[in-house]
């Protein structure tokens, strides 16, 4: 074992996009490595990424396998658009003459002749190419020649001290096939991966990723989502934001009507989260794309996430509004990306947002809150998932943008599935009201964390003449909010546009 590499702090690219962050940096050197899952989780993808990173750099590696052949493998990589190249394939796969008759041993068990030719064939491989990376698929054949839990546990770790010894850092594949339950290999690996596969009532499953154990760091814990794409895996680490916390210097961000920042108290503030509740058809989406065209008019960009209306929908109706976001878009100020919640894990959703904020994005909406509950394969976690997201957007001094959709229409309480209210910042309310034969909009701001805010309610129109506008404070009225209003015409009266 004198080649054994005993420097921690040395480590290896998985070449899988994600795992290494989860990993605090890749995999130590000259150590054994256990992945396991069932069937269909990605085992193999992962490990030829593993290889193919060595491959990049110029790294001797191999791929040992004991259940698949070289033509599986060579497709398993054809459908990701990679060649086999550099990777030597030792396929230990006992050929169709042990069928033959003759071939069935009747002194010894057949487990006592294959056990020693198997590991025969892996230290001459090892010998043969001197590889620095190596994969052994899978140790549910392994388990099941030493037959005995003992004889299987010092065969794994005679592998590991022999495998260490020659400089090789090694990833063992377990698909959990041959005994339930056995835990031998993990408490000899140095690191443990495990890949699950969660069926969903609709929509495509959830993959993710968890890493069980890593001997001497700190890794990142829990759960992370991870997707297969072609390319091979995608890790969509969990997001922390204790861990980048910034002090920033908190500016005020004008919606473009000076009607609207006087009610929020002269503007959005950099850093905070403000929720725009109501119920369907009041203008919270119309005022979130405000609120856009209006940064990337100050040079700043934007970004848009639509869970419900299609983006196409979405420019067009800004057009009628007079709001060029199509324009904005072409000169790549302002980013929309339309999402399926069937088809989207909620890390990957985490992942697009934060991207989004690294390319520059100030202003960043989410429409709608309903939409992304949707996404979320436990809505008991919605609230911690979008608290941690709107903590580390609004460290980074990101105006986030929530639209809320409310049930109800005129008169009655008006309720919400998800009630996010209490994690953002601010509050503005659209609600419907009637007043002389006509249903119009009010809006209003309920809550302000940050500064002082008008508590007035004020009248809210769209036209494609007049484009958004906020008018008036409604004063000496009663009940607007309930729909109903009662109030005196000789104070008050409406133009015939609003």
């Amino acid at each position: 074992m004198e080649n054994q590499n005993s420097d921690t702090t040395r480590f290896l690219s998985t070449g899988v996009p994600g795992l290494d962050t989860i990993l605090g940096g890749g995999l130590t050197s000259d150590r054994l490595y256990l992945i396991e899952g069932e069937p269909g989780t990605g085992k193999t993808t992962l490990a030829l990424q593993f290889l193919y990173e060595g491959v990049r750099r110029g790294e001797s590696v191999v791929y040992i396998t004991l259940a698949e052949t070289r033509v599986e493998l060579t497709s398993v990589a054809s459908s990701h658009g990679w060649s086999m190249d550099g990777i030597h394939v030792e396929d230990i796969i006992p050929d169709e003459n042990i069928l033959h008759p003759d071939q069935q041993f009747t002194i010894f068990h057949p487990s006592e002749i294959e056990m020693g030719m198997t590991t025969q064939r892996i230290l001459d491989t090892i010998e043969k190419y001197k590889p620095t990376r190596v994969v052994l698929d899978s140790l549910s054949e392994l388990q099941l020649l030493a037959e005995s839990p003992l004889r299987y546990r010092r065969q794994v770790l005679a592998l590991k001290q022999y495998l260490s010894g020659k400089g090789c850092t090694t990833m063992f594949l377990d698909d959990r096939t041959a005994l339930s339950g056995d835990l031998q290999v993990r408490s000899v690996a140095h690191g443990v991966i495990t890949l699950e596969l969660i069926n969903q009532d609709y929509g495509s499953e959830r993959r993710r990723v968890r890493v069980v154990k890593y001997r001497g760091i700190a890794f990142r814990g829990g759960s992370h989502d991870y997707k297969i794409v072609n390319g091979g895996l995608v890790v969509y680490p969990r997001l922390i934001a204790a861990q980048t916390r910034v002090v920033i210097e908190r500016k005020q961000l004008s919606s473009g009507l000076p009607e609207l920042d006087a009610l929020t108290g002269g503007g959005l503030d950099e850093g905070t989260s403000t929720l725009i509740a109501g119920p369907p058809g009041t203008g919270k989406s119309s005022l979130c794309s405000q609120y856009a065209y209006a940064a990337t008019q100050r040079g700043q960009k934007a970004a848009m996430f639509l869970f419900e209306e299609a983006a196409n929908n979405m420019l067009l109706r800004s057009t009628g509004l007079g709001l060029d976001l199509r324009g904005a878009c072409d000169s790549g100020m302002l980013e929309i990306q339309q999402i399926d919640p069937a088809e989207m894990a909620p890390g990957e959703f985490i992942q697009k947002v934060t991207d989004a904020e690294a390319k520059g994005a100030r202003v960043i909406v989410i429409d709608s809150l309903n939409g992304y509950l949707n996404a979320m394969p436990d809505e008991r976690f919605l609230a911690t998932h979008l608290h941690e997201l709107l903590t580390y957007l609004g460290q980074r001094g990101v105006v986030t943008i929530l639209v809320g959709v409310q049930a109800g229409l005129i008169g009655g309480a008006m309720s919400t599935n998800v009630d996010a209210s209490y994690i953002a910042d601010s509050v503005i309310m659209l609600r419907y009201f009637e007043a002389r034969g006509k249903v119009r909009q009010a809006i209003s701001v309920f809550k302000k964390r940050v500064g002082t805010h008008e508590r007035t309610i004020r009248l809210f129109s769209m036209s494609s003449a007049r484009g958004i506008r906020v008018g008036e404070v409604l004063t000496n009225f009663h009940g607007i909010l309930t729909g109903v209003p009662t109030f005196d015409e000789a104070v008050f009266s409406f133009s015939d546009d609003e």
